[in-house]
């Protein structure tokens, strides 16, 4: 019923299990090496937890959702560099939501077009 509430109002929230622990907050990028996350649960006022919030809504509805919510936001985030945490993404397990890699974007995407030119018989 959590999971299902979490998912439906903050569908930018993601539960990452990591050494026995569960972690609730927004993925700020990863990758095979390492994963990064603002910990909700490490904010210190409910003003914080609030704005967070607002700032991962922002994120999720006005960006492409590849661009992690730091670089989309980086102004805004400054604040919050105190509840990051970085974890050997080996160990972790996403339980519910979104990741973003940042590698992703450098993949360029290359349409083909095919063209076939037919000679028009002569009559």
């Amino acid at each position: 019923m959590l999971t299902k509430n979490i998912k439906d109002r903050f569908p930018f929230l993601s539960v990452i299990r990591y050494g026995g622990k569960e972690y609730v907050g927004i993925v700020i990028n990863q990758d095979q090496w390492i994963t990064s996350i603002y910990d909700y649960g490490t904010l210190k006022t409910s003003s914080e937890k609030q704005r967070l919030l607002e700032l991962g809504e922002t994120w999720w509805y006005e960006s492409n959702r590849m661009i992690p919510i730091n670089i989309f936001l980086k102004k805004e985030l400054e604040n919050y560099e105190y509840c990051m945490i970085t974890m050997n993404s080996k160990n972790v397990e996403i339980l519910l939501g979104p990741t973003v890699n940042v590698n992703n974007l450098a993949t360029k995407r290359i349409k083909h077009k095919s063209v076939q030119l037919l000679r028009r018989p002569s009559n």
